[in-house]
Formats: structure tokens, sequence, C-alpha cells
């Protein structure tokens, strides 16, 4: 939430006080402050200027040629392409040399061949709202020439992160009861938080009738006649674009500052569109209402709403209807103020995924013995501002909500906890500057605080207005055993750092994805009719479903990285995936995703045309993730509407841990790519324990080994993993190693038989105790001979 530093000036005097130290007294009471902006600040080159006449640029429709007053002795041509001015009307005019917030510097240019000197300026353009329609039209008797900073006052924007257990500071009269009990200062003054009973009667339930007493305790109307809406003052419009809101008209803006000044989220009926008196009750299944941001919401009876005795006017708490808002044609009003319990609001927000700065407050709780003295304040701006006439009372139904309960309190309680005596005086004092009154041994709470409702929340709000960096420490670190998540920690840090040793790149993505990636999920013939998760309020088409897989993201990602010229691309990812049963019952685990794809190096003068990255990159990423272990690529059939041309699930001895494959060249031509585009993607659980299984390590070789090669034909679609699993069969312990180092094949048939290939190992033998003899070398190799022979359909050669 913005909060402005002139507006908590109305409230409390902080003149003295730097805005770095206001800043460090809120972050260390826990108010984490997110951003500081300054408007409206002295700008050099920035005066008043009076528009003498605007022409139609010769050539150009949606421009125009003014001659501006800015002061001097010669009236200042500007080309403008606003059209919210009329001539007479005084502007801020940037001038050659000028350089606006953003960095952005004025000077002469031409304009489609007319010459300009200069430009005039929106809000937004001068920092002074985040947006705008057109020219900042001043309503100034200051005279052309005169500098802008003289005119608009300078402020200071706080942009706050409010946690949902403080609804209290969601207003510029909270946070500046927060920094009054921080500084030890006193309010300049107070809104009453209680009405007088005598500007209240009760309503007749012709006229208000609560027929959700649970959801809606207290609803209150006030009826204004003879309203004039138009323009508000220019202080309220100041006060709303400091917070950025956009000023409307006198009625609506009195009731966004009230809501900002007081936390009291207020709205205006126009009374002329009712018909009937006003029912709290909850919404009819199917019925409809068109709001006020002109959408229309389907409505069923968990949600309430404030009805006339025809229709919905309104969803209580969240958003008005657009049958009764207040326009320039209304005369007569009822005003709206309400307490409704958080939980039925927040279901209602959500659901539609509609966050309101009403709802934003109603859903966290506001204070709720304030509304009808709000209300009276609010009744009071109105009658000022439109000249309207307000009845002497105000209709009330309900009741108001009880007071939050006293809490017990002893010092001593807080002395030991905090392990340090803050005083007893003190703590007193703390509690008292936060609005608490003491009453023997407990202290009764303001209504503004319902989140203190323990004896341990009076001693962290005595901790944290007393500070906690005075608070000595005590005791030393003691010994924390590694928890479960430590060592996934630990092992996930692992597989990171090896990966960026390896020359990957870690990707963060979010964990939404649209509908048509869903297809890029490589491990669907895997999950055994898991289903992906669609959420239920999408807030675009490309964040339907959470993702299944990483792999989706990583071509998000790789996209962006080929059209932005960088085709060669190691990435990975370690995140959460997500999926559900038929039965509907969610699951969710961390996994690791691969993606490489372009040169297998560099292009360089030695190198102009380097090998690409190919299938067996992968494997060989992939087997140096599991040293030692038995890792096994077994070829699988991509499943149908699968973008992979070629797939491979990989299993780690018994167990399947994962998926690798290659995607279709049309599909790596949609991203750009002429070469191959591959994925992997693990289950990162099962993967971090075969790596912190126990690892067997042996001395380095003493004696010399021997090795044999093998050259055999085999039919064209026999797998080399097949093969490998024959050699890991033999048991014999002279045989230390093997591997592939030549395949050759002859479609045309010419050179051999185009169902065959020639493939060629080469097998290392060795003994650990003593050089091998000849003979015992042969005798080996005929053992492994024989078992491929015997197991495989092959013919050596």
């Amino acid at each position: 939430m913005k909060f402005s530093l002139n507006w908590l000036n109305d409230h409390l005097d902080l003149d003295d006080l730097s805005v770095s130290e206001i800043d460090d007294l809120l972050t260390f009471a826990g108010i984490e402050v997110e951003g500081i902006e300054t408007r409206g600040a002295a700008i050099d080159q920035l005066v008043v200027a009076q528009v003498l006449i605007s022409e139609k640029h010769p050539d150009a429709d949606k421009l125009s040629v003014c001659q501006i007053d800015a002061g001097g002795d010669m009236p200042v041509q500007i080309v403008c392409g606003a059209k919210n001015y009329q001539v007479g009307d005084k502007i801020p005019l940037a001038q050659p040399g000028c350089e606006l917030p953003g960095g952005f510097k004025i000077a002469p240019c031409k304009m489609r061949g007319i010459e300009s000197h200069g430009m005039m300026c929106s809000a937004s353009e001068l920092g002074l709202a985040d947006e705008s329609d057109g020219l900042l039209i001043l309503d100034t008797e200051a005279s052309p020439g005169t500098p802008f900073s003289d005119i608009v006052t300078a402020d200071t924007i706080f942009d706050v992160e409010i946690t949902p257990n403080r609804p209290d500071l969601l207003c510029h009269l909270g946070l500046a009861r927060e920094l009054a009990a921080l500084t030890g200062r006193k309010l300049k003054g107070n809104i009453a938080h209680h009405s007088d009973a005598s500007k209240a009667s009760p309503a007749a339930t012709e006229i208000i009738d609560i027929q959700a007493t649970e959801s809606c305790p207290l609803y209150s109307g006030h009826f204004i006649r003879s309203v004039k809406v138009g323009p508000s003052p220019d202080w309220l419009k100041e006060k709303l674009e400091a917070v950025g809101l956009r000023p409307i008209n006198n009625v609506v803006d009195i009731t966004n500052y009230i809501l900002h000044e007081t936390g009291q989220p207020l709205h205006a009926f126009d009374l002329a569109k009712l018909n009937g008196g006003i029912q709290v009750r909850p919404a009819q299944d199917g019925e409809k209402i068109t709001a006020l941001d002109g959408e229309s919401y389907e409505l069923n009876s968990s949600d309430l709403v404030i009805a006339d005795g025809e229709q919905a006017q309104a969803i209580a708490g969240v958003l008005g209807g657009a049958d009764s808002g207040v326009t320039e044609a209304t005369t007569d009003i009822l005003l709206e103020a309400a307490y409704f319990t958080p939980s039925g609001i927040r279901a209602t927000a959500r659901r539609f995924n509609l966050s309101s700065d009403s709802s934003y407050r109603f859903e966290r709780g506001i204070d709720p013995l304030q509304t009808l003295a709000i209300s009276e304040l609010a009744v009071k701006l109105i009658s000022e501002l439109t000249s309207g006439q307000a009845d002497e009372k105000a209709l009330v139904a309900g009741e108001t909500p009880s007071a939050p309960a006293n809490v017990t309190f002893a010092h001593q309680a807080c002395h030991q906890l905090l392990g340090h005596n803050i005083g007893d005086d003190k703590i007193d004092t703390i509690l008292t500057s936060l609005g608490l009154t003491r009453n023997g041994t407990t202290w009764k709470i303001p209504t503004w605080r319902l989140d203190l409702s323990r004896q341990v929340d009076l001693i962290e709000e005595i901790a944290r207005v007393y500070g906690l960096d005075k608070i000595p420490s005590r005791t030393c670190g003691t010994y924390a055993p590694a928890s479960k998540e430590d060592k996934i920690y630990a092992a996930n840090r692992s597989l990171r750092d090896q990966l960026v040793y390896q020359g990957f790149y870690e990707s963060l993505s979010v964990k939404l994805i649209a509908e048509s990636q869903l297809a890029d999920d490589p491990g669907k013939a895997l999950k055994g009719g898991l289903l992906p998760l669609r959420i239920k309020n999408p807030i675009s088409d490309d964040y339907v479903y959470l993702r299944p897989s990483l792999v989706p993201s990583l071509l998000s990602i790789a996209r962006h990285n080929v059209n932005m010229g960088n085709s060669a691309l190691r990435l990975f990812e370690l995140g959460t995936v997500f999926s559900a049963t038929p039965k509907g019952q969610e699951i969710e685990q961390s996994n690791l995703g691969l993606l490489i794809t372009g040169d297998r190096e560099p292009r360089s003068w030695k190198q102009a045309q380097p090998e690409t990255l190919d299938f067996h990159d992968l494997r060989s990423v992939i087997e140096s993730l599991c040293p030692g272990q038995d890792v096994q690529i077994n070829p699988i059939t991509p499943q149908t509407g699968c973008h992979l041309a070629l797939a491979a699930q990989i299993r780690l001895g018994k167990s399947k841990i994962g998926i690798c494959g290659q995607l279709t060249p049309a599909r790596a031509r949609e991203f750009g790519l002429e070469t191959p585009l591959l994925v992997a993607e693990f289950n990162a659980s099962t993967l971090n324990a075969a790596r912190s299984s126990n690892r067997q390590y042996a001395e380095i070789p003493r004696y010399p080994a021997s090795n044999r090669d093998i050259a055999m034909e085999a039919p064209a679609d026999l797998p080399n993993s097949e093969i490998e699993a024959v050699f890991a069969k033999i048991n014999d312990p002279l045989l230390e190693s093997f591997f592939l180092f030549d395949v050759f094949a002859d479609p045309s048939g010419e050179k051999l038989a185009a169902d065959k290939k020639s493939l060629a190992y080469s097998v290392t033998y060795r003994h650990q105790t003593r050089t091998l003899e000849q003979a015992e070398v042969e005798q080996a190799h005929k053992k492994v001979l024989e078992a491929l022979k015997k197991a495989l359909p092959v013919v050596f050669r």
C-alpha cells in the first residue's frame, strides 16, 4: 500500500525526521518498506505556461502546433499531441534542458517538419500520478514563467507491505498511530471511534433488512439529498493522486479518501436508481450482477449482496453494481457503511479473483466500532463538498460487534520471555502508546487491534516498539542435528553446483503454464493416468495449468533466449511439478529438468563450424549425475500428441527416475532452431537418494590392463541398452569395462545389409593383484563372446 508523507503529517509531526529515518523506524518494527518515491520535487526548467494559440499541424492529423506564453519576451512554439486543453489553459511546460523523472531530457526538435521548443506535460510525466489521460491543466493564478515547484508541493511516497495480521495499518491514520508509538509522539488529533447514539436511529425493516446477520452484523445508511456531483477540490485530488488513485467525482473521491484515511470502506448508491428498501441477503444461485468494472458475475448462495426490492445492486464488501453507481446526474445518494465478517468476503473475492480496496480490508478485518463514526465524518464531507442536505440521523440495522476481550498481563512474564528487564514503567508506556488501557492486571485492547488476544501478543508488541536490537543476547547458538529439510537442501545444492560446473545455467520460472504447453510434457506416457491441474481463476490464457513438468517452462525460456540471439543453451531447473489422480487427489513433487541445444563448443577461428550437441551429450550429462551407479537409458515409443521424436526412460537399477528425449525437428524449428533440441526430467528425490548412497572407492590400479576389440553384425533395430545389459550380467572378475567406439550402417544395402548395423566394442581386462597372462585374457574374452552370442542375434566378424 502507498502512503503519502504529507498525508501522514496531517496526523503526526514528522518534519524533523528524514525519509531514511522513517524507513528504518518502520523496517525495524517489522513493517517492510518496499519502495520510496519522491513526487513533485523541484525540477529545473519546468514552469507554468499558458496556451495562446493552438492550430492543426499541416502534416499530422493527431498533432497541434501551439504558441505558448512561458514568461519570456516571445511566445514559444510547441508541437503537442494532447487534446484535453483549450486556448487560455495553464499547463506545465518543460523547457529545453529540463530533465523529467526517469531521466528523460528535453531538447529542441522537429516533429513532422515543425520545430518544437519544449514539451507540455501530463501528471504522469511529472511523477504526480501513475497514469493520466492528457495534459495536466493547472487551476492557478500563477503567472506564466512561475517555477512549477512554487505551486506543487513536494511529497514522498512510501510503498509498504502490510502483513495480513495488521489490517489496522491499511490506512494513513493506522500508520500514523504506529509511528506515534515508535517515536513517542502525540497524534495531532484523532477521529472519534464511537459514534454519538443520538445521530443514529434504528432502521425499519422495510428500509434496511439484514437477512444474513452472521455475514453482516451491522449495516447503516445515510440519505444525502440535493447533492451536486462534480470535480473534487485540489486538496482532495492531490491526496488521492499521491496514493495512485484517479479522481472521479467529489462523492466517489470522498469515499476513497475515507478508505485510505481511516481504513473503513464506504459505498454511495444513486438513490434514484434504487427501487424499495435495502436488503442485505445471500445471493440466489445463478443470480447475475454487472459490477462497476463492467464485468458480469454469476453469484451463488454463498455470496452476500446488497439488493433493493428488485435486484442485487452490489456484491457486499467487494464491488458495487453498475446500475446504481453515482454519476454527474445523481442528485440524491444513500451512503453505506457496514461491517462484514472477513471469511465471507474472502471467499467471494477469491472465487471471482476480485481484490478491490474494500475487499482487501474487509477480508482482513476492520475496526468494528468505528463504522458509524466514520460514516458521520463522510456525511459531513459530502455535505460540504456537494452542497447536499443530509438527513439528521443515519439509519442503522443490526448490532455493533463486541469489542476485543481484555488480556491479562504480568510484567514478570515479559521480563522472563525477553530475557531482559525493560522496566515496568517502560512497558506501561509502550502499551499505552499502542492504544491499550490498563485496568489492574488486565489491559483493554483497542478495537482496531484485533490481532492482540494473548499475553504473548502484548510481549511481542513491547519487544517490537522497544527495539529488538536493544535486547541483549543471553545464549549462544546450540547444536541442532540436520533435519530432513536440511538434507534435501544440501542435496539440491550439490545438484545445482555440479550442473553449473558443467556449463549449465539455472532457470527460475513461474509454476503456471498455458494449455498449449501441455503437449511439451515429455513424461505423460509414464504418469499412469495422472492428470494436469487446472486452476479455477486463471489470470490469463498463459497461466491456466499448474505445470505437470519442468520441460514446458524450460522450452519457454529457450524460446526467449533464441529470440534474443542466443541459440547455444544448457539450461536446468529444480522445482515443483503438480498433477492429480482421476479421483482428484493432488500430487506435487520436486523434479530436475535439463535442456541442451546448439553448438558443443563456442565458435572460434580454430573451429568455425563446431559439432552440435546430440543425444550422446545428453546421456553423458545424465550419467555424470549418478557416478558409479547403474544408469540405463531404455528407448520407449513417444506418446501420440507428444512433441518428442526420440524418447527414452531413465532407470537407476530397477527404479524409474525420469525420461529424456529429442524434440521433433518441426517443434525445434518453431523455436527458430535447426539443431537438435534435447530435454530430460528426473524425480529429484529419487535422484538425490541415489547420489547420496554410499560410494565405493578403489585405489588406482597397480597392474596393466589388456584390451580386446569385438566387431559384430547386429539387427539395425537392436538397442545398445540390450547389449550393455548382457555385458553387465557377465560374471567374470577380470572384465573391468567396455565401451562402444564404432557404429556403421548402410541404408542403401551396398556395403552392409540395410537391416543390419556393424558395432565395435573395446573390452578391458585387468587383475587387481598381478599382471594377467595372455591365456587368461583369451579365456575371459571367449567367455564374453559366448555370452553375447547366446543372448543376442549377432554375428562376430
